[in-house]
């Protein structure tokens, strides 16, 4: 069976607001027919990135960026917020569901994520895959990942630590105690490595780490990746992006800090998928009805509009029927999730509600 061809492209030093711009451009020329399957390569300029479901106010230590001259940025995946600049490379794979027929965002980031592995093995580390969606050496997170479906195209994206001051990344990100804590670790720090660190004078430049990477895409995923040119159609539609829409503050600032407002219930509930953060208003005589859910947090969902579906659904329903309500929500939608479960929401919705009680 001949292997299925992907375009590789590079498209050089930008903001973290433009690249991601880009990923969204890049989704739409590829639906739109405009581009092949494509495997890119990304670098950034110092930004805090949030998840597509993470409030800003949370999870950005905004007054440190601003000292820094970080910027700030939401992504168009899921996931936790991340720290990027000329120290980390980026990848991302954006091609047909069917071109490599794995199944379900698990199978595949599994996949995708074991291809990066032995890629960066090439190297002379030894990464593996972390699930759910991580790649990791001697037990320490070298890369993180993410991605959705968005009809018949995939975006699956990642990122390299190459070289890395772990107290400019945890000066910018306000890093959860529970999760250190989770991990058994005494600091943030202790959860990530990189190839400087590992490999000290031996740390390869970014040529030969974005070949490791080709060679693991090819020979793990079964693709005949070769270099290709930028389009305009994506150059055009990424500036388009960028200037209505994923480059304004508006965008980034999107979800804030909704516990600061008056009335709103906050509850969270952690699973395998990830945390799920609740935010809720009830009304009725006995507040025995959901008025308002916003539902934050670093798990992935695909397509990630589906969470505004959710959040709409919820309005005026019961307290009692919320698990029930979810249920039937996500089995009539054309849903994929990674490790997060229908009942995680719930749980989370819940949790708010009993803070009234």
């Amino acid at each position: 069976m001949p292997q299925p061809p992907f375009r590789v492209i590079d498209t050089g030093l930008r903001t973290g607001r433009e690249n991601i711009a880009f990923d969204a451009a890049m989704i739409d020329a590829h639906r739109a027919g405009e581009i092949p399957d494509t495997l890119r390569f990304i670098h950034f300029k110092p930004v805090a990135l949030l998840g597509r479901h993470q409030a800003l106010g949370q999870e950005v230590r905004q007054d440190e960026c601003a000292k820094l001259g970080i910027e700030i940025g939401r992504r168009i995946t899921g996931g936790g917020a991340i720290y990027l600049d000329e120290g980390q490379l980026g990848w991302a794979l954006v091609m047909h569901r069917k071109s490599l027929a794995l199944g379900d965002l698990g199978n595949t980031a599994e996949a995708i994520c074991k291809a990066a592995a032995l890629g960066l093995s090439k190297l002379g580390v030894k990464a593996r895959f972390r699930p759910r969606n991580d790649i990791e050496v001697e037990g320490r997170k070298i890369s993180g990942t993410g991605g959705f479906f968005d009809g018949d195209t995939l975006i699956y994206q990642g990122t390299v630590l190459v070289d890395l001051n772990p107290d400019t990344m945890f000066a910018a990100l306000n890093v959860a105690k529970a999760k250190v804590e989770r991990k058994n670790l005494d600091s943030a720090a202790d959860r990530v490595t990189c190839l400087r660190a590992l490999l000290g004078d031996r740390t390869p430049n970014m040529r030969m780490i974005k070949d490791a990477l080709i060679s693991g895409f090819a020979q793990g995923l079964g693709i005949d990746p070769s270099w290709g040119e930028i389009s305009s159609a994506e150059e055009d539609r990424a500036k388009t992006l960028y200037d209505e829409e994923i480059g304004t503050d508006d965008f980034v600032a999107e979800i804030d800090d909704p516990a600061r407002e008056t009335g709103v219930l906050c509850g969270t509930y952690t699973g395998k998928g990830g945390t799920i953060e609740a935010f809720v208003r009830l009304e009725g005589a006995r507040n025995e009805r959901l008025r308002e859910v916003l539902i934050t947090g670093d798990f992935f969902i695909t397509p990630p509009r589906i969470i505004y579906d959710l959040e709409a659904s919820l309005r005026r329903v019961a307290l009692t029927d919320i698990a029930s309500h979810i249920s039937t929500f996500f089995e009539t939608a054309n849903v994929g999730m990674m490790s997060a479960i229908p009942d995680d929401f719930a749980r989370a919705i819940q949790n708010a509600c009993e803070v009234k009680k």
